[in-house]
């Protein structure tokens, strides 16, 4: 049994079941993290590599910003921009949700992670980052998962560029 084009079940509500699942990860493991790590402290999980860290961000994602002379001015800069960036990616999604695609997956993903790092600005002015990861002699800059879908997010649009066919040619 088939579907017609009409009736193509819309796939919306699982693309914001994702951004909000992201959403919700997002918030439960920074709580737990403040909660259970002190500011500053840290858990090694695999020596010389992974630790579970409590730092606090007023930058944006891997501490950009971090050091500007005007840190109010961030502060609201990062959320106007996330708050733009979240109805841009809302208003996306609404128009391309209803298939299931790599781009709409991406958006999903970016649309959590967005609001999730949205909700600290807003609330604290600071974002709770808490992934840390070194490689070599490299530290990468605290994460957490908010960050993460982003930036999953980010490469699957890219890939989505990369290799989905532009079928409007065909």
């Amino acid at each position: 049994m088939t579907l017609a084009k009409s009736q193509t079940l819309d796939m919306r509500g699982w693309l914001f079941g994702l951004s909000a699942l992201i959403i919700g990860l997002d918030r439960w493991t920074k709580h737990l993290v403040s909660h259970h790590i002190g500011l500053g402290d840290a858990i090694t999980v695999i020596p010389g590599v992974f630790r579970i860290s409590h730092v606090l961000n007023s930058g944006a994602a891997f501490s950009l910003f971090t050091d500007s002379p005007h840190p109010e001015h961030t502060r609201w800069f990062l959320i106007a921009f996330s708050l733009i960036a979240a109805i841009v990616v809302l208003g996306i999604l609404l128009r391309i949700g209803r298939r299931m695609t790599l781009t709409a997956v991406a958006l999903a993903l970016v649309l959590g992670g967005d609001i999730g790092n949205l909700w600290d600005r807003m609330r604290t002015g600071l974002v709770v980052d808490f992934l840390e990861v070194h490689i070599v002699h490299y530290h990468w800059p605290d994460f957490n998962v908010a960050d993460s879908a982003i930036v999953t997010g980010g490469i699957l649009l890219l890939l989505a560029t990369l290799f989905t066919k532009d079928e409007s040619h065909a």
